[in-house]
């Protein structure tokens, strides 16, 4: 049985709650506002190190905005 983990993510989430745009919360952590917009569409996985720009930035626990979804079964 083969396991597939998929990575979540609320920062979109707790973005709004900071009331930061995603061009802010993009120039706070260094990267683009395309590379926030694919985060929050979860077209990307963010690497480790932006995972903890971005969970600093907002002020929540890296557990909190990012997240393992397992799923198994086939193929």
């Amino acid at each position: 049985m083969k396991s597939r983990w998929v990575v979540k993510n609320n920062v979109r989430k707790f973005r709004l709650a900071a009331g930061k745009t995603q061009t802010a919360l993009a120039e706070e952590v260094g990267v683009s506002r395309q590379t926030i917009i694919s985060l929050e569409q979860r077209t990307v996985d963010p690497s480790l190190s932006l995972g903890i720009r971005i969970a600093r930035a907002l002020v929540r626990p890296l557990e909190e905005v990012f997240f393992l979804d397992g799923h198994f079964g086939g193929k």
